[in-house]
């Protein structure tokens, strides 16, 4: 059956503490990874791609939207989770890119953004239209931001093969991708009043430029809930607080929250976010984090086998790029010159994630380098947790050599608490 997520939404709205997880991820291996996992539990799998790393120009990855989807279609195939159980998310779809230029000209861009991604097959659509243009202030006003708003979903309704099958996501109060800058003082979580002047807005901008139908397939709305992080540091959400947004979505019966920025919270916070009326859950750079973790660890193991190069190691492999191309980590990093180092390694942001596809001969030197060893486990048991080492076993039995089952591990462990929150697989 194909996947639907507004049944979730559906079933979270009923009282269920269900929430779907959002995979923002053009790594290959988490996509695998997450693929591997969701064909496992018998769920659909939400993968997402934000405006930065896909877009009509390339993006960062080099990839158009259709040719994304079929990048991630290939390896679910791989992994056994069939198309029609993948739903397709653009993230951050809006002038953001090209936030610099005028505004007029950024919101050309972003509707040939929004048309290409809806050809492609794209049916969840983060509409975000929250920052300001050149000459405008960094966040735009609730009036602005939906009249633009309405402006791409027109776009996307004309343009969609089946404007039915269509999922939009709005809001104003939207997390910066990938967490917050260097620089940036702390976090407000929404106030009931703001959710609520951002729906009436929203609402009327869709309503009076597209249609009553466009309206009928906004599922949800992005709010700060209280939690975010940054480089050096993560912001716990308080599960104690009281729950002031839920009333908010009292009047809008399809409707429920999107949560941005969830990486690397405590396992707790996702079924509490789930019962909140937090629907869908994004993570990415907690999963690529996750990665480096664990091919870091592989370069350390392969050098007691002797199968690393030691005057080359892979961190210094990496470290060599970041300093060659720095655009991608100088904005989120701040502090002295060794403790700037460390973070382009080791920080939360993960802004090293930029950097491996640069580094693939690296990597696979890495992994294949030890595919020809026979692990022994008190070494591995040095560098990874006995879950991980666990669940790498049952991938090593499904074909994965070992080192790659230990990457592929690595990374679901982080996704597990996700995962757990869809409850019972009821749309199968």
């Amino acid at each position: 059956m194909k996947a639907d997520l507004k049944s979730f939404i559906r079933r979270n709205r009923a009282g269920q503490p269900v929430a779907v997880p959002s995979v923002c991820s053009s790594h290959p291996d988490v996509i695998a990874a997450s693929a591997l996992l969701a064909h496992e539990h018998g769920v659909p799998l939400l993968i997402e791609a934000t405006s930065n790393q896909v877009n009509q120009f390339g993006g960062y990855t080099g990839m158009r939207a259709a040719d994304f989807i079929g990048f991630v279609s290939s390896i679910c195939a791989k992994a056994g989770l069939a198309r029609e159980r993948i739903i397709f998310g653009g993230d951050h779809l809006g002038p953001q890119v090209w936030r610099a230029e005028a505004a007029d000209t950024a919101m050309a861009h972003a509707r040939a953004l929004l048309k290409s991604f809806v050809e492609a097959g794209f049916t969840k659509i983060h509409l975000d239209c929250s920052e300001g243009c050149r000459g405008e202030a960094a966040q735009v006003g609730d009036a602005v931001s939906a009249e633009r708003t309405a402006a791409l979903a027109k776009v996307c309704e004309e343009n969609a093969p089946d404007a039915g099958s269509l999922s939009y996501i709005v809001g104003t109060e939207v997390p910066p991708p990938g967490g917050a800058r260097a620089g940036d003082d702390g976090i407000v979580a929404t106030s009931p009043d703001s959710a609520r002047a951002t729906l009436a807005a929203q609402r009327g901008a869709i309503e009076r430029h597209v249609s009553n139908e466009a309206w009928g397939r906004v599922i949800g709305l992005v709010v700060q809930p209280g939690l975010e992080f940054s480089a050096n540091d993560v912001h716990r959400f308080d599960s104690g607080a009281p729950d002031l947004l839920s009333a908010v979505l009292a009047d809008h019966s399809q409707l429920a929250f999107e949560a941005h920025s969830t990486d690397y919270q405590r396992p707790d916070v996702f079924p509490e976010l789930a019962r909140r009326h937090f629907a869908i859950l994004k993570v990415g750079p907690a999963l690529t984090f996750a990665y480096r973790q664990a091919i870091y660890a592989l370069d350390h193991i392969g050098a007691w086998y002797g199968s690393s190069d030691r005057r080359n190691p892979l961190p210094a492999t990496m470290e060599a790029l970041m300093l060659e191309a720095p655009a991608h980590w100088a904005k989120h990093y701040t502090g002295s010159a060794a403790e700037v180092h460390r973070l382009r390694h080791f920080g939360y942001a993960d802004r090293i994630r930029y950097y491996w596809p640069k580094a693939e001969a690296a990597v696979r030197a890495v992994v294949e380098g030890l595919e020809s060893t026979r692990p022994e486990l008190p070494l591995i048991e040095q560098y990874f947790a006995s879950a991980v080492m666990a669940r790498a076993e049952i991938l090593q039995g499904a074909g994965a050599s070992w080192p790659r089952a230990l990457i592929l591990a690595q990374i679901q462990e982080a996704l597990l608490p996700y995962f757990a929150c869809y409850g019972e697989a009821a749309d199968n």
